[in-house]
C-alpha cells in the first residue's frame, strides 16, 4: 500500500492536482485501501493542526501584509538607498538590503520579491542594469525572507520535530547575513564589470530622515526577536504581539491603513493561511501512513546501509532537499521529507537544529531553480525578462547560495553558536 500512496502522489502531481489536494487524495486512496475508518482521517488531519505553535503562521503573515499594504517596502527601499545608493552597483545593493531588513518582517520569499521586486526591478532597469541580474538580484535576495527570521518554514520544522522555534530563528541569523553579505560582494562586482551608474550621495538630513521612516520596521524586528529570545513571550504570542505593533505603525504614524483595506488584507491573509493549513493537514496524514509504514527507519537504514560516513550522509541528504526543491514548494516538501530524514541525521550524530536550517536553505534554493521556482518565476515576470535570460544572471548567485549551504552543513557553529548561547 505505501506504493500505491507514492504513485498516486506523484500522478496527481504529473496532472497538475495543487500539492495539498495531491496529499489528501493518495492519503484517501490509502485509507479505502487499508479499510481504515474514514474518522481516523479527520482525526489525524484535526491533531496536525492541533498546535499553539502553527498559530503564529497567521499571525506573522497577517503582520506582513499589513506592514507591507501600510507602506512600509517604499520606506525600507528608501532607506536602504540612502546607505548604500552612492556605492557602484548601490542601486543594487539597497535591493540586498531591504530584503534583509523585509526578511524580519515577511518571513516568505515570495512575499520579499513580490513587493520589493515589483519597485526595485524597473528602477534597476531604469538606471541601466542589465535586466537579467536586476531580475537575479531580486529573485537571490528574496530567499533570505525565510532565513532570517521570522521564518515561516522554521516555524513548520519546529512544528515537526519539536525543536525550540525560538533556536531556529536565532540559527537563522548568521546564515541570513552570511547570504546577503556575500551577495552585497556580487553585485559591486556585476557593476563595477557593467560600469553601472553611481548615485548621488545622500545628506546626513536626508539619511536621518529616510531612518527616521524606516526605523518602524527595524523597531519590529526588535520585538519579535528580542521579546523571544528574552522569554517575554513565545512565538505565537509574537506574532500577535507583531500584528497589533503594525496596526498601530499602519494607522497613525504612516497612515495608509484604514478599515476598507484592513479587511481586505485579512481577507488575503486569511486565504494564504486556509491553503498552508490545508496543506500541514494532510500532511500530518502523509507522515503517519509513512510512519505506519516504517518508511523512515527503512530510508534510514538503507541510506546508513550505503554509508555511515557523516559526511557523506549530509551530502546525500543536501541532493534529496535540492532534487525535490526542485519540484515542490518548501512548505510541502518539508513537511513529506523533514519527519523521515531527521531520523537519519540523529543516527549519524547531526544536531536537529543544525539539521533544521539545512532542509530550510536546501528548500528555499529551489524557489530560484525550475521547473517550480516561484521566486524565479515571479521576479521574471516582473521584469519582463525570458527565462532563460533570468537563469543566466543568476549562476553567480547561485554559485554563493551553494556556498552557503556548504558552510551551514559543514561548519554546524555558523547556525548553531547563537543558540547555544540561550541554553535550555
Amino acid at each position: 500500500m505505501a506504493l500505491i500512496l507514492f504513485l498516486s502522489f506523484i500522478i496527481f502531481l504529473l496532472i497538475g492536482v495543487p500539492v495539498s489536494y495531491s496529499l489528501g487524495l493518495s492519503c484517501f486512496i490509502y485509507f479505502l485501501g487499508r479499510d481504515i475508518p474514514l474518522i481516523a482521517f479527520a482525526q489525524k488531519m484535526y491533531s496536525g493542526l492541533d498546535s499553539f505553535t502553527l498559530l503564529c503562521i497567521p499571525g506573522f503573515i497577517l503582520a506582513g501584509n499589513l506592514m507591507n499594504e501600510g507602506g512600509l517596502t517604499r520606506k525600507i527601499i528608501a532607506f536602504s538607498k540612502a546607505l548604500v545608493g552612492h556605492i557602484r552597483g548601490g542601486v543594487g545593493m539597497s535591493n540586498i538590503v531591504a530584503s534583509m531588513v523585509f526578511a524580519g518582517i515577511s518571513g516568505t520569499a515570495l512575499a520579499d520579491v513580490a513587493s520589493i521586486g515589483n519597485i526595485m526591478i524597473p528602477t534597476m532597469k531604469k538606471e541601466g542594469y542589465d535586466p537579467k541580474y536586476a531580475v537575479a538580484i531580486s529573485c537571490s535576495s528574496s530567499l533570505v525572507g525565510p532565513i532570517i527570521p521570522p521564518s515561516l518554514p522554521m516555524i513548520i520544522v519546529g512544528t515537526l520535530t519539536g525543536l525550540s522555534v525560538g533556536k531556529l530563528f536565532v540559527a537563522g541569523i548568521l546564515p541570513g547575513i552570511l547570504l546577503g553579505l556575500g551577495m552585497l560582494v556580487i553585485v559591486y562586482l556585476i557593476a563595477k564589470k557593467g560600469n553601472y551608474p553611481i548615485q548621488k550621495r545622500s545628506t546626513l538630513k536626508e539619511t536621518l530622515i529616510s531612518l527616521y521612516n524606516g526605523i518602524w520596521s527595524l523597531i519590529m524586528v526588535f520585538i519579535i526577536l528580542f521579546g523571544i529570545l528574552g522569554g517575554f513571550f513565545t512565538p505565537t504570542e509574537a506574532s500577535i504581539v507583531a500584528v497589533l505593533y503594525a496596526l498601530l505603525v499602519g494607522i497613525f504614524i504612516y497612515k495608509k491603513l484604514n478599515f476598507k483595506n484592513i479587511i481586505l488584507i485579512i481577507k488575503d491573509s486569511l486565504k494564504t493561511t486556509a491553503g498552508i493549513m490545508l496543506l500541514v493537514g494532510f500532511a500530518n496524514i502523509f507522515a503517519w501512513i509513512l510512519a505506519t509504514e516504517n518508511i523512515p527507519q527503512l530510508l534510514a537504514s538503507t541510506l546508513l546501509s550505503i554509508t555511515t560516513n557523516k559526511i557523506l550522509i549530509l551530502l546525500l541528504i543536501n541532493l534529496i532537499f535540492l532534487f525535490a526543491g526542485c519540484f515542490l514548494e518548501t512548505i510541502s516538501a518539508l513537511l513529506i521529507l523533514v519527519p523521515v530524514l531527521i531520523k537519519v541525521v540523529t543516527e549519524v550524530g547531526v544536531d536537529p537544529i543544525n539539521f533544521g536550517l539545512i532542509a530550510v536553505l536546501n528548500l528555499v534554493i529551489g524557489l530560484t531553480t525550475p521547473p517550480v521556482g516561484v521566486c524565479l518565476f515571479v521576479a521574471s515576470d516582473i521584469g519582463k525578462v525570458p527565462l532563460t535570460e533570468s537563469i543566466k544572471g543568476l549562476a553567480p548567485f547561485f554559485i554563493w547560495m551553494m556556498i552557503v549551504l556548504l558552510l551551514v552543513t559543514y561548519v554546524p557553529a555558523i547556525t548553531l553558536w547563537l543558540p547555544s548561547l540561550l541554553g535550555n
